[in-house]
């Protein structure tokens, strides 16, 4: 997989719990133990930050790095808190998610059955045309590839719009 251009400089720290201590010294958000995470539904920018905040590294460096992506591939380009992960879309319905899990963030591309290539992750519970990648590292981010499919998905009608 190629290396990952937007951020190669930046440092993350390391993610800490109530009490300022590291990784170890708390538990897994409930959307990363395969239960339905507390993050509240909510529309627009700031809860989508609010939630890939309180993923831990690397969870949060990958989820930070798609959304940066999905920004500059995509004019326009609107974010939402759904079903306990952060959904983006343009016009008037979403097109793809990103939620963190134990080891890895998966990257959920609605009607992702008619992309070329077609991603290889059929999740399950997602819907039958829903296809995706599992991103265990921000090196396993093919920004190239990953931006073609956000392209291919945000030019036909994704969940709750209409047709573009």
């Amino acid at each position: 997989m190629e290396s990952r251009e937007i951020g190669k400089s930046e440092v993350h720290k390391p993610a800490t719990g109530p009490s300022g201590q590291g990784d170890a010294a708390w538990t897994l958000p409930e959307a990363m133990t395969g239960r339905a995470s507390p993050a509240k539904a909510a529309v627009g920018d700031k809860p989508v930050f609010a939630y890939i905040a309180t993923l831990p590294q690397p969870q949060r460096g990958i989820a930070e790095a798609v959304d940066a992506l999905a920004a500059k591939t995509l004019p326009g380009l609107q974010r939402s808190v759904k079903w306990g992960m952060a959904y983006y879309g343009v016009g008037d319905g979403w097109c793809f998610s990103c939620g963190g899990f134990a080891g890895h963030v998966k990257l959920m591309f609605i009607n992702g059955a008619a992309l070329e290539p077609v991603p290889p992750v059929t999740p399950v519970g997602m819907g039958k045309s829903t296809r995706g990648v599992e991103l265990d590292s921000e090196d396993d981010l093919d920004e190239r590839q990953i931006a073609a499919w956000m392209t291919q998905v945000a030019s036909v009608p994704g969940i709750g719009g209409k047709k573009r």
